[in-house]
């Protein structure tokens, strides 16, 4: 594995997402040196929310039809509630998910989105972390839940809400860097 400056990281999101939950490890991890590309289903601006209330829009730099795995080292999934519930409804966004889990990549999914992971198939048998209001979902598709900041399950990493960002990107970053481990 290489250094965090050397990786590429994508993050998939659109309408709807969680301002801290994409802004935050995106800053985090540019900061550090990683290169991070923001892909959505249009090229148009997407609307942050902070909370119940709109927050900042973003425009992404890749739409994800021109997307291709290969390029990126991990995969973050920021929550809200519309992003991941449009977005689990996005054959592309569920074809990356599926792509970069096969691969051992890393696919880190915060609060609600891990509704993607769900999506993807990609939960069953794995120890997992979510928003509340989404760990019956986790559960009924056969995830182990647990109420803990990060949730560790080979390639695949997951946080509970915005106050978890900083143990997440860590996770993150450690997977990257480290390689995926198995630890729940």
């Amino acid at each position: 594995m290489s250094a965090i400056e050397n990786s590429h990281i994508l993050i998939i999101a659109t309408d709807g997402f969680e301002q801290s939950e994409l802004f935050d490890p995106r800053d985090m991890l540019m900061k550090a040196g990683a290169k991070v590309t923001l892909a959505s289903p249009e090229s148009d601006p997407i609307q942050g929310m902070k909370h119940d209330e709109k927050g900042d829009t973003i425009t992404p730099d890749i739409t994800l039809d021109a997307v291709s795995m290969d390029d990126y080292d991990g995969l973050i999934l920021p929550g809200g509630v519309a992003n991941p519930d449009t977005l689990r409804v996005n054959e592309k966004a569920i074809a990356l998910i599926r792509a970069f889990t096969d691969a051992d990549k890393p696919v880190a999914a915060i609060c609600h989105g891990p509704w993607l992971l769900i999506e993807a198939g990609v939960v069953n048998g794995r120890t997992v972390t979510s928003w509340p209001s989404v760990r019956t979902d986790l559960t009924n598709a056969g995830g182990k839940v647990v109420d803990r900041a990060v949730a560790i399950d080979g390639n695949i990493i997951t946080s509970r809400n915005p106050d978890d960002i900083p143990a997440f990107v860590e996770a993150f970053t450690k997977a990257v860097t480290e390689g995926a481990s198995v630890a729940a």
